[in-house]
């Protein structure tokens, strides 16, 4: 449409200056002569834009002619750039494209609120693409993400209280922030830890605070790279033992908050049972004894030696408690 060539000519000459009417045409797909006849448009509409013939020519804006096509706050840019991971928009075709808007925004946006919006976009992913296939549970807790988002955009050391999955205790960490990432709704921090990459569930945080020490991240290393390495590391995590159970579908929701990650199908549930039968894939025996916290809202069905791991674990909690029930002294 031609408003829209119109509207990218002007961001085009905002941005760049002095263009070529030649280039101008290829970036726009149309003739030279379609060009000229947009800038006597523009300069009908009021635009103060000239063109200079000649080798060295081009088309320019009057020197200090600036406009805020968007009317955009600092908050409405800065959430315009908090940008989806690439492959979100690649499966409607759209990655050409949403690069494209951004730009023409970043373009148009007020000066100072370029600098916020371009390290929002260094600092926020969003990656829509669950872990596992199957569907997702109720959004979990934020915990303390006023905060991680403060070390993240006031680039300082980051001071956590952290439970791992299948721990009783949280533990204490130090990180240096590269910034936040919504994986299918999910928040992560992405920092290093003592110079290796790591990644934090936002709602696994006890206790975040920001230090007064400026954070070290590995030089001309961002965000997206990063989270590359770390995604990598968790899809492709080795899966030697495949887990077929049972979940209670009142805990169903609270399961795949904590455990969705270990899907390998999409859960077998038709609408009725009381049950919900999950595939799962763990890289050790061991590590389904993390179910346990569910107690018999989840029944390991195969195989056997699974079954065994959890029964020898539930086992030797029954033998710490048994006796005459009197307390320890």
């Amino acid at each position: 449409m031609k408003s829209d060539r119109l509207l990218s000519i002007l961001l085009l000459l905002q941005t760049r200056g002095q263009v070529p009417a030649h280039e101008l045409a290829d970036r726009l797909e149309v003739s030279v002569r379609t060009i000229y006849r947009d800038i006597e448009a523009l300069s009908a509409s009021g635009v103060p834009v000239y063109a200079e013939r000649g080798r060295h020519g081009g088309i320019a804006l009057l020197p200090g002619f600036r406009t805020d096509v968007t009317g955009l706050t600092a908050d409405e840019s800065r959430a315009l750039f908090i940008l989806a991971a690439q492959g979100a928009h690649a499966a409607l075709g759209l990655d050409e494209a949403i690069g494209s808007a951004l730009r023409k925004v970043m373009a148009a946006l007020p000066e100072p609120h370029r600098p916020a919006a371009e390290l929002t976009s260094r600092r926020i992913l969003v990656d829509s693409a669950r872990w596992m296939p199957g569907p997702r549970g109720s959004d979990p807790a934020t915990g303390d993400l006023d905060v991680l988002q403060d070390a993240v955009f006031s680039d300082r050391r980051l001071r956590l209280r952290y439970l791992h999955s299948g721990d009783d205790r949280p533990r204490t960490y130090t990180v240096d922030p590269y910034g936040l990432v919504s994986k299918a709704g999910v928040w992560y921090l992405v920092a290093d830890r003592r110079g290796a990459p790591r990644l934090f569930r936002a709602d696994r945080v006890r206790a975040a605070t920001l230090t007064d020490l400026p954070v070290q991240r590995r030089a001309g290393v961002e965000l997206a790279d990063v989270w590359a390495v770390l995604k990598r590391q968790v899809e492709d995590r080795p899966v030697a033992v495949d887990v077929t159970a049972r979940v209670a579908r009142d805990r169903f929701p609270q399961f795949l908050r904590l455990k969705g990650q270990f899907l390998s199908e999409r859960p077998e549930d038709d609408g009725e049972s009381e049950w919900i039968t999950v595939r799962l894939g763990f890289g050790v025996v061991g590590d389904t004894r993390t179910l346990l916290p569910f107690a018999a809202s989840v029944e390991v069905l195969s195989p056997p030696e699974a079954r065994a791991e959890l029964a020898a674990a539930a086992a030797a909690v029954t033998g710490l408690y048994a006796g005459s029930g009197a307390a320890r002294r």
